[in-house]
């Protein structure tokens, strides 16, 4: 198997870096469009506003501020921000950006942002204005029924001092009158506070205003009344103007004499034209200003994004100012290494000492960046490559764990086993169809459909496109081997069972079997009484030996970490006692169900025996046979029971004893091994003696344990094996449960819907089965292949990350992370 396959991680290297200064961003700028490297914090104790480059962090994180700004003033005006794929952004804009452009993209930020908030805050101040003058123009129009009507001048009382409008916009009340505009909400509470404070010493009249009104507050359109109180008193007015004003209402000042009440309209539309025009040139001008910005704000943030990246990982360096030189290190695949030192030669030629500029030159005088492979004790990265059909299945295991560094890929054997897993439950012709056309309408369309907007729901169904492709595929097979399609069955062959040619009604029909079908379950089954006892009996012991063979499959990937690692103790103290445990008694099983189905019990006149009380009596009447399936059933079995129970004090007791006689206190389970072997950290001569001034972090010490931390993890290890021998057995159970279901709820529906139609005939029969159809392909859809599919689906990734993987994963890997632009710019991918 060839170093970096899917079958173990890839083999990881820790390499240090020695970076000039000058060309640190456009040399971490390089690896990062690379993705290979993960980088090692050096600076843990420092803290982070204290590194090298946080000002250039801060500032970078000031013009994304501002970025954000300018995005939510377009969103605020409907105006789309052309997004760019991240796979576009990578072709076009492969350079880093140079430091005068970087420079000049900050400040024309600020600029924008300037000039973005002034317009906006101007456009803000004139919209409000606009409101106040609406709503004076609705007071003044409103008041024309109070004044003109039949209320008496005493009550207005014109002889007193009219108020006039003082400067700021502060108002001041005319007679004995107040008018205003208020939420429409707030004017039951109003009325019911001034009544109760002026004991009904007052006249109010409310009227609605039709179109809505801003609300400064809550920067909404809401709606709102004009209203009068008519009062009398200088304090009462003054506390009915505070009680007012409690209440977010707006008040104005209305003349009571008609034609100044007019002149008042005539000023107040003046102002509302003038005002309406300036906010017009306003919005205008500011969202042409946004129009302009948008097609190119997505390239310019994702550009800015890249460009903080870059700055935090030079944090993560060691930066030694006196040499003015940037010490990294990281982890790279080893198969990997002469492309990261390729990507490093070439920004090396690109650049010179005469010029840190990236100009082409064919001189000697280039910055050398110095790369060495250093050996250490420390436990690398688990990294699996994987492509786009694999990817989503390698993301299915490695949600339930990282594998250790070098051990068994649990995702490798889980592109086979978890689809036909799937189909053992959700075997139909006919569903599986339906499931593999989707996804293949997904997988013929991904490129297209793989540069849309998708929502949660589609894009995990896109990102999974090939586990459902396989899971169909799967459903149509086992959908054969079951003979159902859509609760039907196919007459593909001639059956191997004939019925007698006359009958009585009422009488017992025996079939006599002619031949044996040649592929799957025979169709004349599907007529019979005792189908479903046959189904039964069949898809139970079905679902025992597709268990078995899963696990036993499962658990060789055990011997062979053993191997790999070179831990001969754990084949001997481990492996073996489990195995010989595992297939004495479930193998054992197994084995009888196969036999059981190869001896015609009819032809030879004895009653079939019952499996299920054959093991019991195994266990609790040694020797005991009551139905005989072989000759020597009773001394096989008495043998197997000897050997499962002599496996477990060797599960509990070798290693152990072989930890206390060969390690004493030293002793380490598993070895994990190291990038290039184990051995300490050291200092390399062609480093330019740089490593020697450093105070880097040391490797850190293994995991040491006791005899006691042995003996423990040991028992608990022996008891999780037993135990789960006949817990992970039964589990698999839910195989032929969950296959009966989907077939009885199949044969239902279709008994229910199209079924039902055919007994009417003529035109109301057409239209009946036409109705029939269409509710039964949709709760076809709905009920058995999406809820029934992800139910099958649930239960056979439980197989997997419990009854299979628990046999040989270990899961204590770290996950290989590598510094890469496309987990910059996609987060959720990481």
């Amino acid at each position: 198997m060839p170093e970096g396959s899917m079958f173990r991680s890839a083999e990881m290297s820790m390499i240090q870096l020695y970076i000039p200064a000058e060309i640190g961003r456009e040399t971490l700028y390089s690896l990062g469009s690379l993705g290979l490297v993960e980088f090692r914090d050096l600076n843990k104790k420092v803290n982070e506003f204290q590194r090298s480059f946080v000002n250039e962090i801060r500032r970078l994180d000031n013009v994304e501020r501002q970025y954000r700004l300018l995005k939510s003033a377009m969103d605020k005006r409907g105006i789309d921000m052309m997004e760019i794929l991240v796979e576009d952004y990578e072709i076009s804009h492969r350079n880093v950006l140079s430091t005068s452009e970087l420079d000049e993209t900050c400040s024309n930020a600020q600029l924008l942002e300037d000039r973005i908030s002034e317009l906006s805050s101007a456009s803000e101040d004139l919209l409000k204005k606009q409101m106040d003058l609406k709503q004076y123009q609705q007071v003044l129009n409103s008041t024309d029924s109070y004044f003109d009507r039949s209320y008496t001048a005493d009550l207005i009382d014109l002889s007193g001092d009219g108020g006039l409008p003082a400067e700021g916009g502060e108002v001041r009340h005319s007679g004995n009158f107040i008018t205003g505009v208020i939420p429409r909400s707030k004017v039951p509470i109003l009325e019911k506070i001034l009544w109760r404070v002026l004991r009904g010493n007052l006249f109010m009249k409310a009227t609605e205003i039709e179109q809505k009104m801003f609300d400064p507050k809550s920067k909404e359109f809401v709606d709102k009344d004009c209203f009068v109180v008519f009062s009398h008193g200088e304090l009462i007015l003054s506390r009915i103007r505070k009680i007012c004003e409690s209440l977010d209402a707006d008040l104005y000042f209305v003349n009571p004499d008609h034609s100044q009440r007019q002149s008042q309209k005539i000023d107040i539309n003046d102002k509302l034209a003038d005002v309406n025009t300036v906010l017009a040139n306003t919005d205008r001008t500011l969202e042409t200003e946004l129009r302009v910005v948008a097609p190119e704000l997505d390239s310019l943030w994702k550009a800015i994004t890249l460009e903080k990246s870059v700055y935090e990982v030079m944090n993560r360096c060691y930066y030694d100012q006196s040499r003015r030189c940037l010490i990294g290190e990281g982890w790279v695949p080893k198969d990997d290494l002469s492309r990261v030192q390729n990507a490093l030669d070439e920004i090396s030629t690109r650049f010179s000492r005469s010029s840190v500029s990236p100009v082409p030159t064919d001189s000697d005088d280039s910055i050398p960046i110095i790369m060495n492979i250093i050996e250490t004790t420390r436990t690398p990265p688990t990294y699996f490559k994987t492509n786009k059909f694999s990817e989503a299945f390698q993301a299915m295991c490695d949600s339930y764990g990282t594998a250790t560094y070098r051990e068994v890929n649990a995702g490798l054997p889980t592109i086979a086993t978890f689809p036909f897993i799937f189909a053992i439950m959700f075997g139909d012709l006919g569903h599986g169809f339906l499931m593999f056309l989707t996804a293949l309408i997904i997988v013929l369309n991904e490129n297209s459909i793989g540069r849309m907007k998708r929502d949660e729901i589609f894009d995990m169904v896109y990102y999974g496109r090939y586990i459902v492709l396989m899971m169909g595929a799967f459903s149509m097979y086992t959908g054969l081997l079951y003979n159902d399609a859509f609760s039907l069955s196919l007459t593909l062959f001639k059956s191997g069972w004939k019925w007698p040619g006359f009958w009585k009604e009422g009488d017992l029909i025996t079939g006599q079997q002619t031949g044996v079908y040649p592929i799957g379950v025979d169709p004349i089954w599907h007529g019979a009484e005792n189908s479903l006892l046959f189904a039964n009996s069949y898809k139970m012991k079905l679902s025992i030996l597709m268990g078995f063979i899963h696990m036993s499959y499962s658990y060789m990937f055990s011997l062979v970490n053993a191997l790999y690692f070179k831990s001969p103790i754990d084949i001997i103290g481990n492996f073996i006692p489990g195995f010989i445990f595992m297939h004495g008694i479930f193998g054992y099983l197994t084995v009888c169900i196969v036999y059981k189905w190869c001896v015609d019990w009819i032809a030879i006149k004895e009653p079939a025996p019952s499996l299920l009380n054959m093991l019991i009596n195994m266990f609790l009447s040694p020797g005991v046979i009551d139905d005989e399936l072989y000759p020597g059933q009773a001394t096989v079995q008495v043998i197997l029971l000897l050997l499962a129970l002599v496996c477990v004090p060797c599960l509990l007791l070798i290693k152990p004893l072989w930890y206390k006689h060969t390690h004493g206190e030293e002793y380490k389970s598993l070895p994990n091994g190291g990038a290039d072997g184990a051995a300490a950290l050291t200092s390399l001569a062609n480093s330019n003696n740089l490593l020697s001034n450093l105070n880097l972090d040391d490797d850190e010490p293994e995991d040491q344990e006791g005899f006691g931390d042995v003996m423990i993890n040991q028992v608990i290890h022996t008891i999780e094996f037993c135990l789960n021998c006949v817990s992970h057995t039964a589990s698999y159970l839910r195989l032929w449960a969950l296959s009966l279901a989907h077939s009885q709820l199949s044969t239902v529906l279709w008994s229910m819907t199209i079924g039902a139609s055919f007994h009417f005939e003529g035109v109301v029969g057409v239209f009946f089965i036409f109705f029939m159809f269409s509710l039964w392909f949709i709760l076809t859809v709905c009920i058995l292949v999406v809820m029934e599919g992800t139910s099958a689906m649930l239960h056979a990734l439980r197989l997997h990350w419990v009854e299979s993987m628990s046999k040989y994963f270990e899961g204590e890997g770290v996950p290989y992370k590598p510094y890469s632009f496309l987990t910059v710019l996609n987060p959720e991918d990481i």
